[in-house]
């Protein structure tokens, strides 16, 4: 909702409160309640309405943007309520207090029974207010709640739709399949195995990413898969040190978060020599940490840039609409090693 909706929105609020108070002063008047001077008579009349509805304004505000955030959101109802009423009370009271010798100058007794069920009356209203206050930004909150994940949807799905993309690498699936075409010569239960592997892998990016999340188990399974891929592409697959440390099984992750770094790691790393590229997961209880490093030839390919690049691009905007506060990403390039640090916490299912 626009800022202008909401203002919109307070200022309709506040309009329908001063009218109806102008109202009801005119119904009094009218049918004679207010017979004698006192102090009933100076709260609902001009222009002590004005000064009378400070409490109800305070109150309300209060309760808008400080307990609606600490309290109700939390869900401490209890303390919410004992808040409240001392808020509307504490309110009611000092304003009463500080205006009541230029509103009521016929007071001369101090603290009397009436004021103090007029401070009473002033908190009851006020505290209504604070009430309406968490129905109004409660009402607000679900509205952009709503924009929010249409928004998300929106953008995961063309993100989703991008990350496929780049990752269906064209010169991956030659290479692939070319060395596949090679090994059915030589080995052809192994080039088959392969190739069931290369189509396990297709599947499971078009057509089994489309749920939200996924086991990290099973993402972990596909990672596997595709490094078993990369090696036959080499006569020293020890270049790739592949370690996954804790268990995973009540853990869940967006699908093809990991694979963009692990791709890039293949496709800058430089001699394939042992430890040439490093991956490793350790999944805890609710928080899973990956790193990916590579070594690389500073005068190769261009590495892809921390903050830039198809691949980190994506991967940063994903992060920030799926795991927002919750996800930790750093990247450095030093002494011809290439590392990516991704963290992810509150993720179990």
């Amino acid at each position: 909702m626009k800022r202008f909706a909401v203002a919109g929105m307070h200022l309709a609020y506040w309009g329908v409160y001063f009218l109806l108070l102008i109202l009801f002063e005119l119904l009094s008047w009218h049918s004679g309640h207010f017979t004698s001077r006192g102090i009933w008579q100076g709260i609902f009349t001009a222009p002590a309405t004005i000064f009378t509805s400070l409490p109800a304004m305070v109150t309300f505000y209060v309760f808008y943007t400080v307990l609606f955030s600490r309290l109700l959101k939390r869900r401490r109802v209890i303390l919410l309520g004992l808040t409240g009423i001392g808020v509307s009370i504490g309110a009611s009271l000092f304003v009463f207090l500080g205006i009541s010798h230029i509103l009521f100058p016929w007071q001369k007794n101090g603290f009397s029974w009436d004021a103090g069920r007029a401070v009473l009356i002033l908190s009851l209203i006020a505290f209504a207010n604070g009430v309406l206050a968490l129905v109004m930004r409660g009402f607000i909150t679900f509205y952009r709640d709503i924009q929010l994940k249409e928004y998300l949807k929106r953008q995961n799905a063309e993100l989703e739709l991008a990350l496929i993309k780049s990752q269906i690498s064209p010169h991956f699936l030659f290479n692939t399949l070319n060395n596949i075409d090679v090994l059915i010569e030589k080995d052809a239960a192994r080039a088959s195995g392969y190739l069931n592997k290369l189509s396990d892998i297709l599947r499971f990016m078009l057509y089994e990413t489309k749920t939200d999340r996924i086991p990290v188990g099973e993402e972990l399974r596909y990672i596997g898969k595709y490094i078993e891929l990369q090696k036959i592409r080499t006569a020293h697959p020890e270049y790739i040190q592949f370690a996954i440390e804790g268990d995973g099984d009540q853990l869940m992750v967006e699908p093809l978060l990991f694979l963009p770094f692990i791709e890039n790691a293949f496709k800058h790393a430089g001699k394939k020599e042992e430890g040439a590229i490093k991956i490793r997961f350790k999944l805890e209880r609710e928080k899973i940490i990956f790193d990916c490093e590579n070594r690389y030839d500073p005068k190769g390919p261009a590495l892809p840039d921390a903050n830039g690049g198809l691949g980190n691009g994506i991967i940063r905007r994903r992060l920030q609409l799926l795991y927002p506060d919750r996800h930790s990403l750093e990247i450095n390039a030093d002494r011809e090693v290439y590392k990516a640090t991704l963290i992810l916490t509150n993720n179990a299912n």
